[in-house]
């Protein structure tokens, strides 16, 4: 069955007694055994319960996993994942990597003995020198948040497989409608799935799939322990969103496609970094792993003076937090969603002062073009006005 099918039927056809299409939010807490030693399958709602279980069943199906968690954020299935590794174990990361992953890793799980080195995971050589006999898992980003590089999962899975080494591949920006990391070689996927298989800013959550049954078994176990599981109302918003991803992603693509290149040829614009981009590195592999592009794309401006005025003057984009929303949202990782990583880092890397994040939205490409473009001009007009009030 093809995947836009098995994501406009989710959960359609799991309620036998009255065929609801919509699976009903089950709010129980506790269920009732039959007697002595019988159970229906639920026996308490951290460990299981039956709306949140449609959804993991869901989103291991099309991730083509053994087993899926849904944890309360994308922060606390990481934290879930993290807890399978132990004092001394050392992770190989992604170098551009989202400063809330970052800061569990540095400020928290640092505490615990667990190390991490960030690397272009796409280097295989990179890869190689950093490795260590304690190195358990390599967690890649691809495509990274924001600057967008893409990593060759499946050959990074096939090096790690040599080490019996761990897969960890963020999906967060492709989704499994467009890219599906296991089916390359990796391990486990996790999600944000606040972002795009929520889709509508209405929803915190997060989705963890495995694959193996000894770490769906041992991953299952940590879910229960930790017990940072999603709630029942909160698991059918999720799996709501994920009916219509096919149809959103591809408007999200269309959108950030059209808006992408109208950027590239901008006289304020310096870089545009996104995969559907030919002159993109990595355009190549992002093509050959993946069957599409995201909607998410970040660019810089010529001169840092332009950002506060096109953040103050976009109208119909808002400046705000967070990504994959039907709502265009767009974000200065500087000060926002990169603030947890030292400077010298993020410069480093590429995020600087002039660079700006962009999650494309649902709305009618041109109105989105019109809403830059006069931001742009606006933003313009002000930095000049500035200079010749100065001299």
């Amino acid at each position: 069955m093809k995947i836009e099918s098995l994501l406009a039927q989710i959960g359609s056809q799991s309620e036998p007694v009255t065929g609801a299409v919509s699976f009903p939010v089950y709010q129980s807490t506790a269920f009732r055994h039959p007697k002595l030693g019988q159970s229906t399958g639920f026996d308490y709602a951290r460990t299981k319960s039956p709306t949140r279980t449609v959804l993991e069943d869901a989103i291991a199906e099309l991730e083509s996993g053994d087993a899926g968690f849904a944890c309360s954020s994308g922060m606390a299935a990481l934290q879930t994942i993290f807890a399978y590794f132990s004092q001394g174990d050392h992770l190989i990361v992604s170098l551009d990597l989202y400063g809330g992953t970052y800061r569990l890793l540095e400020d928290i799980m640092a505490r615990f003995g667990v190390s991490a080195t960030y690397v272009d995971t796409n280097d295989l050589a990179a890869l190689e020198s950093s490795r260590r006999e304690s190195t358990k898992a390599v967690l890649i980003e691809t495509p990274t948040n924001p600057l967008m590089m893409i990593t060759d999962i499946e050959a990074v899975a096939a090096w790690a497989k040599q080490y019996n080494i761990l897969t960890i591949v963020d999906n967060t920006l492709l989704t499994p409608f467009l890219q599906r990391p296991i089916e390359l070689g990796a391990d486990i996927v996790i999600h944000s799935a606040t972002k795009y298989l929520g889709g509508h800013n209405d929803v915190l959550a997060g989705l963890i799939v495995t694959k193996g049954e000894e770490l769906s078994e041992r991953m299952a176990l940590l879910h229960n322990s930790i017990g940072a599981v999603l709630g029942p109302q909160d698991s059918w918003l999720l799996m709501r969103g994920m009916k219509t991803l096919a149809l959103r992603m591809e408007r999200h693509e269309y959108n950030a496609t059209r808006i992408s290149n109208y950027l590239l040829t901008h006289p304020a614009i310096s870089d545009v970094y996104y995969p559907a981009l030919e002159t993109h590195p990595g355009h190549d592999i992002q093509k050959r792993q993946s069957s599409g592009n995201t909607g998410i794309f970040s660019f810089k401006v010529k001169d840092a003076r332009y950002i506060e005025p096109i953040l103050r003057h976009v109208k119909l984009i808002a400046f705000a937090e967070s990504l994959g929303g039907v709502e265009s949202l767009m974000t200065y990782p500087a000060v926002q969603t990169h603030a947890a990583i030292p400077e010298e880092i993020r410069r480093q890397v590429g995020v600087d002062d002039r660079l700006l994040r962009l999650s494309v939205g649902i709305e009618h490409a041109d109105d989105l073009i019109a809403d830059l473009a006069a931001a742009l001009e606006l933003a313009k007009q002000e930095v000049e006005e500035g200079v010749a009030v100065h001299e």
